[in-house]
């Protein structure tokens, strides 16, 4: 494609890349990205990917901006409380690069809708805040084939992977949801601000690296940052062969058995 004089300047820090160039930055700007939740990982996940200049972003999250939502979720502002957050979002990004197409998806994931909400994009970002969601996006990219970059954050810890079919998928990772309440939410024991940030960041340069197809998938490994040690550790993530839905004997074929879930952001 022929870049505008703009967009030139805009991109020459990654056109100076060898391993991007102006090839690269124009697979970005013809790329589509779905956010699922618009929270502490899906703003600055947001953020760099339109500073990049993915060409279609699309968000996913049926809550508003709550005071609450600030000291973290650095995508929107003061200004924006009882705004939706999709909204929010698309008003922020906007700002930051007016080459990118910012779709709104002001409602809920659910089993009815999960397939024709990705189907439409190239790849699937998961910052949701949790399990059902989680379980419901691999389970959804895992039968449509499509590449899921997931991230989780709570108190100062945090988790990233990268899920391509046939496998390993999250399941792999956590068999089955855990029972209700088991497992504490952001709400319950709290989460630094600045971690959401490294955790977005790293997936938003995960999810760059797959539409650009460049350096070393993290697919098959998982990634857990202890920011109270400030260590970084990569560990191997193999096929489960017992898997339900990746595993030669699947019992997962379609989303059925998938209730209908809460509001994706953290």
């Amino acid at each position: 494609m022929d870049f505008s004089e703009n967009q030139i300047r805009r991109y020459a820090r990654h056109i100076l890349l060898p391993e991007v160039g102006g090839v690269g930055q124009a697979r970005l700007l013809g790329s589509k990205a779905l956010v699922i939740g618009v929270g502490g990982l899906g703003s600055p996940l947001i953020m760099y990917l339109a500073a990049a200049g993915v060409g279609t972003i699309g968000v996913v999250d049926d809550d508003r901006v709550d005071l609450s939502n600030l000291q973290r979720q650095v995508i929107h502002a003061t200004a924006r409380i009882g705004m939706d957050k999709t909204e929010s979002a698309r008003i922020a990004a906007a700002a930051i690069n007016p080459d990118v197409r910012i779709i709104a998806h002001a409602e809920r994931v659910t089993a009815g809708n999960a397939l024709e909400l990705i189907g439409g994009y190239d790849i699937v970002a998961d910052g949701s805040d949790n399990f059902p969601t989680r379980f419901l996006v691999n389970d959804a990219c895992h039968l449509a084939g499509k590449t899921l970059v997931s991230a989780a954050v709570l108190r100062f810890d945090g988790q990233l992977a990268t899920f391509k079919a046939p496998g390993p998928c999250y399941r792999c990772l956590y068999p089955s949801e855990p029972p209700e309440g088991k497992v504490a939410t952001c709400a319950q024991a709290g989460v630094l601000g600045a971690m959401a940030g490294v955790m977005g960041t790293l997936q938003a340069t995960e999810v760059l690296k797959e539409l650009l197809g460049i350096g070393e998938s993290l697919s098959g490994s998982l990634l857990i940052v202890d920011a109270l040690s400030t260590s970084f550790r990569k560990i191997r993530l193999r096929p489960d062969p017992a898997c339900a839905l990746c595993g030669p004997e699947a019992t997962i074929h379609d989303l059925s058995a998938h209730r209908t879930l809460a509001h994706a952001g953290g």
